[in-house]
């Protein structure tokens, strides 16, 4: 919603306020004139007072942002046996530490991919953190194609090391592509094809799906970091702020 819609369903908002006592009161309706009076009235008390409608703006839009913060952590919260026990989720950093992050992403992601080297290293460097990846591919076909294929890698104890691979590739992330990215870490392509094809790989995504969905969450990259939702990319500082500030709490 554009703040000039808000400032006229405000404004309407306003209007109908003024209006309903007086309406409510009269045995009959408004006659013309007097609709126009009270119009006159709104109007002129706008004019004058224009920080009222946006005090009012401002009022609504911190009420809106609250209580969508609110509702995904109550989601959050919710769901929070599938973000972070997932037996099948790839899991990187000390698998016993005592701070989980969970990040939703996409292999063809620029905004993923310009953090992903850093955010694994120092999360990793804490040695306390527990990293849960969360396959979202919502960028196409050759984005799915990727996510299984690194799921697929991780029956071969290598989902870590061609993640890593497949976020710093420049360029096209073709299909062919992703195969050579896997050749070239020593992983056996044959077998990769094969676990690919496995359903138990297109269910995962697909939970991963239904719960980013269930979270709100449209975009990538995505992170969970104890009950709060962070969206969208974030300084590596901030992201360890964040990590300690929950470890704290």
């Amino acid at each position: 919603m554009t703040r000039a819609l808000r400032f006229c369903r405000t404004a309407a908002l306003i209007g109908a306020m003024v209006l309903m006592p007086l309406a409510a009161t009269a045995q009959e309706a408004l006659s013309p004139a007097q609709e126009q009076a009270i119009e006159k009235l709104v109007h002129d008390y706008i004019m004058a007072h224009p920080e009222v409608i946006l005090d009012s703006v401002r009022a609504m839009e911190a009420r809106q942002q609250a209580s969508g913060e609110s509702e995904q952590q109550a989601a959050v919260i919710a769901n929070k046996d599938a973000l972070v026990n997932d037996p099948a989720a790839p899991v990187a950093g000390n698998p016993d530490g005592d701070i989980t992050v969970v990040e939703f992403f996409d292999y063809r992601c620029p905004y993923c991919k310009s953090m992903a080297k850093a955010f694994i290293d120092a999360l990793e460097a804490d040695g306390n953190v527990r990293i849960v990846f969360k396959e979202f591919p919502i960028l196409g076909p050759e984005s799915e194609f990727a996510a299984t294929a690194a799921l697929a890698a991780q029956r071969q104890g290598k989902y870590r090391d061609f993640h890593v691979a497949l976020m710093a590739h420049k360029g096209q992330l073709g299909n062919d592509t992703v195969l050579a990215i896997a050749g070239e870490l020593g992983i056996d392509v044959e077998r990769l094809r094969k676990d690919m094809a496995d359903p138990a790989i297109a269910e995962m995504i697909r939970r991963n799906n239904e719960l980013a969905g269930a979270l709100k969450i449209t975009g990538t990259p995505a992170f969970i970091v104890g009950d709060r939702l962070i969206p969208g990319a974030v300084a590596i500082v901030e992201m360890m702020a964040i990590v300690n500030a929950e470890r704290k709490s």
